[in-house]
C-alpha cells in the first residue's frame, strides 16, 4: 500500500525534474580549443614580454632622434660685485652689477661617418629579435596550455578508472566472502580481495590528488578552472619527414631568427664602434640675450655656425669599444650555432616522442582487448572452481594496468604532437586559427617610429649562410 501511493508522487517529481533539467541551459565542455584561447588572453608571461618589445621599441626612436635637430636654452642670474670711491666708516662702499641672460641653442648632426644611422640599425635589428622571442614565449604558453588540458584529461580517467576498479573489487569482496561462507574459500582469499581492495582506495586517493594538481594547473595556464572536459580533437597534421622538419624549424623558429637577429645587431655594433673613433660635423645656431637690470641695457646677438669635433687621444677607450664590440659579435655568432643545433634536436626528440606515443598507444589497446578477455574468462573459470581468488585478482589488475597505460599514450600522443608543432615554430595562436585578436607587435612602434619591415645588410648576408648550411 505505501509502495503504491509513493509510485504517483516519485512518477510526478520525476516529471517536474526532466522539465527542470530540459529548461536549464546545458553547460558547454571546455574543448583545447578554449582551453588554448584562455590561454593566450590570460598570460601575464605574454604581457610582460609585451612590454619589452615595447621597450625595444622606444630604443629605435631613441637613437633616431639623433639625426634630429635638438633645440635647447639656457638662462642664468650673475651678481658682478666692484669696489665704490665713496668712503665711509669702514672704506670704500660695494656695487655691482645685476644681469641676467638667456640662450637659445639649435643643434644638427650634420656628419658622423654613419655612427648614428649604423645605431639605428643595430636598435631596429634587437626589435625584430624581441619579435621572435615574443612568439617563442607565445609557443611555450600554448604548449603548456595544451599539456595542463591534457593533464586534466588524464586525471580525470585515471579517477574514473579507479572507480571503477574500486566498485569491482567490492564486487569480488563480495563474491569472496559469500564463497567463505560456503566452504568453497578459505579465509585466505577474502584476505587477498580485502587487500586488494585497500590497494585500489589507496589508488583512487592518489588519483584524485594528481586530479587536484591538474586542475590547479589548468587554473595557473588557463586562468579559470576546468568545466566539463569535452571530447579530444584531431591530431594536427604533422609530416613524417623528420629531416625536412629540421631544415623548417632552422628556418622559421623563432629561436632562430631572434638570434639571426642578434648576430646581425652585433655586427652593426662594430661598425658603429668603428665609426665613432672619426670626427663628427654639427651645425649650431645661438641666439642670445642679456639685461643689466641696473643700467637697463638689453642686448641681443645671434650666430650661426658649423663644427668639427673629435677625439685626438682617448688611453685606448675606442679601440677597446671596437675590440669589445667584436667579442660580442663572435658571442652571438656562437650562441647560433648552438641555438641551431639545440633546434634540430628538440624536432628529433618531439618526433621520437610521437613515434613511441603512437606505438605505446596501439599497444596498449591491444593490450586492453586481451586482458578484458582474459579477465572475464579467469571470472567464469572462478566460479565454477577451476581458478582461485588470486587469479582473478591478478587478471583484473592487468586489465588495470592496461587500461592505464592507454590513458597515459593518450596524453603523451597529443603533447608530443604539439610539441613537434612548437619544436618548429608552428604553435602560435596564428597558425592554430584561434578566434582571438592577435596582438600587433608593429602597432606601438608605429607611433614612435616607422616599422622596420625588412633586414639589415647583415641579417640578409646571415640569411644566406644559414640556407647554404642547410644544403649542405
Amino acid at each position: 500500500m505505501l509502495f503504491g501511493k509513493l509510485m504517483p508522487r516519485l512518477a510526478r517529481a520525476g516529471c517536474v525534474a526532466a522539465l527542470m533539467a530540459g529548461a536549464a541551459p546545458a553547460v558547454q565542455a571546455d574543448t583545447l580549443a578554449d582551453a588554448l584561447v584562455s590561454a593566450y588572453k590570460h598570460s601575464g608571461l605574454l604581457e610582460q614580454n609585451r612590454a619589452v618589445l615595447r621597450a625595444a621599441d622606444e630604443d629605435v626612436a631613441a637613437a633616431s632622434t639623433a639625426l634630429e635637430p635638438v633645440l635647447r636654452w639656457t638662462a642664468s642670474i650673475t651678481q658682478s660685485l666692484g669696489r665704490g670711491q665713496n668712503n665711509r666708516a669702514l672704506g670704500a662702499q660695494d656695487t655691482g652689477t645685476l644681469v641676467v641672460q638667456g640662450q637659445l641653442i639649435a643643434e644638427l648632426l650634420l656628419y658622423d661617418f654613419g655612427a648614428t644611422s649604423l645605431g639605428i640599425e643595430a636598435a631596429k635589428e634587437t626589435v625584430l629579435a624581441t619579435r621572435q622571442t615574443l612568439i617563442g614565449i607565445e609557443q611555450q604558453i600554448m604548449l603548456r596550455a595544451v599539456q595542463a588540458y591534457m593533464g586534466v584529461v588524464e586525471a580525470n580517467e585515471f579517477v574514473a578508472l579507479r572507480q571503477n576498479n574500486v566498485r569491482v573489487l567490492t564486487q569480488e569482496l563480495r563474491a569472496a566472502r559469500n564463497r567463505f561462507e560456503v566452504g568453497e574459500v578459505t579465509r585466505t582469499d577474502v584476505a587477498l580481495a580485502e587487500a586488494q581492495l585497500a590497494q585500489a582506495r589507496s589508488g583512487l586517493a592518489t588519483a584524485e590528488g594528481n586530479r587536484a594538481i591538474a586542475i590547479e594547473e589548468y587554473r595557473n595556464v588557463v586562468g579559470r578552472k576546468p568545466g566539463r572536459i569535452g571530447g579530444l580533437p584531431r591530431l594536427p597534421k604533422i609530416s613524417s619527414d623528420v629531416n625536412a622538419a629540421k631544415g623548417l624549424a632552422v628556418r622559421s623558429h623563432p629561436d632562430m631568427r631572434a638570434v639571426q637577429h642578434q648576430v646581425a645587431a652585433a655586427e652593426l655594433a662594430i661598425k658603429r664602434a668603428e665609426a665613432q673613433k672619426r670626427p663628427t660635423i654639427s651645425a649650431q645656431g645661438v641666439l642670445s640675450g642679456s639685461e643689466n637690470l641696473d643700467s637697463s641695457n638689453f642686448g641681443l646677438s645671434a650666430s650661426v655656425g658649423i663644427q668639427a669635433s673629435g677625439t685626438i687621444y682617448s688611453g685606448g677607450l675606442r679601440s677597446s669599444t671596437v675590440r669589445r664590440a667584436q667579442a660580442q659579435r663572435d658571442a652571438q655568432r656562437g650562441n647560433l650555432h648552438v641555438v641551431r643545433h639545440n633546434v634540430q634536436q628538440n624536432v628529433g626528440i618531439a618526433y621520437a616522442q610521437l613515434s613511441s606515443a603512437r606505438a605505446s598507444l596501439a599497444a596498449s589497446e591491444r593490450q586492453i582487448r586481451a586482458s578484458r578477455i582474459a579477465f572475464r574468462g579467469v571470472r567464469e573459470e572462478a566460479t565454477l572452481g577451476a581458478r582461485t581468488t588470486l587469479d582473478v585478482l591478478d587478471a583484473e589488475q592487468s586489465l588495470l594496468n592496461a587500461e592505464a597505460n592507454r590513458i597515459s599514450a593518450q596524453a603523451q600522443l597529443y603533447n608530443a604532437a604539439y610539441a613537434v608543432l612548437a619544436t618548429t615554430g608552428r604553435l602560435t595562436a596564428r597558425d592554430l586559427h584561434l578566434p582571438v585578436q592577435l596582438y600587433d607587435v608593429t602597432e606601438y612602434y608605429n607611433l614612435v617610429k616607422d616599422s622596420p619591415t625588412s633586414q639589415s645588410k647583415q641579417g640578409a648576408q646571415l640569411d644566406r649562410v644559414l640556407k647554404r648550411l642547410q644544403k649542405d
